[in-house]
């Protein structure tokens, strides 16, 4: 007759239950710790504080560089050169320095004014948080009046390009010629990555406020051109300087979550004025189809298409752009301001 075996079974008593429970608790904590130290030194790794104006100042803010109040701001701007006005207007997240190229070129012949508009660059937020288009023509009517300049030649990039069309239809008696590159105001725009992010509770406003470290910038950049390789260093250093002025990307981001800009494209039959397009063919940021439009709407408007160029063809190919808009301007006799 066979014998059948028992099994021993070993239950642990209570006191050593709560002892694995701990234990195990203990590394739990222990993990999540470490997790979210290596979360804070990341999230340290990219963040980057505002930079004060007066740091600033140095690299971006010496002559020609001067300062106006206006509206309780102090706008900065360049007033460059001889002959007849210029006025140039940045878009968004950029600054007047967006134009350095065409200042090279075309100082020798044209006194160039440009400005950092409410926000960006220099010039920095405005006390009222009032970032509209609507303020930005006044603005610059403003700067105009300190400068005792009744009347000029305008050209805007992207949102300065609406500005600018805004400013002619608002004072026509005092645009003469208009050039409109790559410009805002014809009709609403599918919003970039930055604009849907700035948008994005919680998440969004804390990225675009603190977390904008240079290779953020130079990857926005490189969509912004059409050709990324033009792109140097001092020009993704000065970016990102401008966007981290203190006050600075605040400003941006109430101008993205702010009342939206008019679109225009009713009102371009009421210019009276000559108006060149300048319009890189690989922006991705405003359609091509755009510029077709500005032509059609604008009675005689000229329009010049750049290959190979983005969103910033005044930056990408100075040469071609400066030299058509030249054309486009006519003879400028350098003397007295």
């Amino acid at each position: 007759m066979g014998s059948i075996g028992s099994e021993r079974v070993v239950v642990a008593s209570p006191p050593r239950r709560q002892q694995l429970t701990r234990r195990v608790l203990r590394w739990v904590a222990i993990a999540v710790g470490l997790l979210l130290v290596l979360a804070a030194i990341g999230i340290a790794a990219i963040v980057r504080p505002d930079i004060p104006l007066a740091a600033l100042m140095p690299a971006y803010g010496a002559a020609p560089s001067k300062f106006v109040e206006i509206e309780g701001m102090r706008i900065h701007y360049r007033d460059e050169g001889r002959g007849q006005p210029l006025v140039m207007l940045h878009g968004f997240g950029s600054s007047l320095f967006t134009w350095d190229r065409w200042v090279r070129r075309l100082a020798g012949t044209r006194r160039l004014i440009r400005l950092d508009l409410p926000g960006f660059g220099l010039t920095g937020p405005a006390p009222d948080g009032d970032y509209t288009a609507q303020r930005y023509v006044r603005v610059v009517a403003a700067l105009l009046d300190s400068l005792h300049v009744e009347r000029t030649d305008m050209a805007g990039n992207s949102m300065g390009g609406r500005t600018a069309l805004m400013f002619a239809l608002a004072h026509p008696e005092r645009v003469r010629k208009l050039i409109l590159v790559d410009a805002g105001g014809f009709a609403p725009m599918p919003p970039p990555p930055l604009f849907t992010l700035a948008q994005t509770p919680i998440v969004g406003p804390f990225v675009l406020l603190h977390i904008t470290p240079r290779f953020v910038i130079r990857r926005n950049l490189e969509g912004v051109y059409g050709d990324p390789s033009r792109l140097t260093n001092a020009v993704v250093e000065r970016y990102s300087a401008m966007v981290r002025r203190a006050g600075n990307r605040g400003a941006m981001l109430a101008r993205i979550t702010g009342p939206p800009d008019p679109n225009l494209a009713d009102r371009l039959g009421e210019l009276r004025l000559p108006v060149l397009i300048q319009w890189g063919q690989l922006d991705r940021w405003i359609p091509l189809s755009d510029a077709h439009g500005f032509q059609r709407g604008i009675a005689g408007a000229e329009l010049r298409i750049y290959p190979g160029a983005g969103h910033v063809p005044m930056e990408e190919l100075p040469d071609a752009t400066a030299r058509d808009a030249n054309a486009f301007l006519g003879p400028s006799a350098s003397g007295p301001r």
